[in-house]
């Protein structure tokens, strides 16, 4: 179970940690991921498609993301809003390289893109 403090859930960090990635890879991954968990939820309330969602829609969310409030100010929330707009581009390409939706992409299949892009980048 996740705690609202937690942005990966315990399996899915286990998914990052075993991948064959750099730390920073690592990291852009785990961004994906929560980025993933988080326009799924913004898409479903909204009624939208992910590829339909705009930029201010994700902010508003953020901003109102229970997992976000207390001690973390608005302009770590600006930050992260940039974060997670920005992980839409490599979500976006591991979907098109699966061929399916962003909304059906798995855990397994976001970690498997990114280990596939940092291959292509070394060879």
């Amino acid at each position: 179970m996740q705690s609202p403090t937690e942005f990966l859930t315990p399996e899915e960090s286990a998914e990052v940690d075993k991948a064959l990635l750099t730390s920073k890879d690592k990291f852009a991954t785990r961004v994906a991921l929560y980025s993933l968990r988080s326009l799924k939820k913004i898409s479903s309330e909204s009624g939208q498609a992910i590829a339909n969602l705009n930029p201010n829609q994700i902010e508003d969310w953020i901003y109102q993301d229970e997992s976000l409030q207390g001690a973390i100010d608005n302009e770590f929330k600006r930050f992260f809003t940039q974060l997670v707009i920005s992980a839409n581009k490599p979500l976006t390409l591991a979907a098109q390289d699966s061929g399916i939706a962003i909304e059906n992409l798995t855990v397994p299949q976001v970690v498997a893109w990114f280990e596939k892009e940092a291959k292509s980048r070394l060879g």
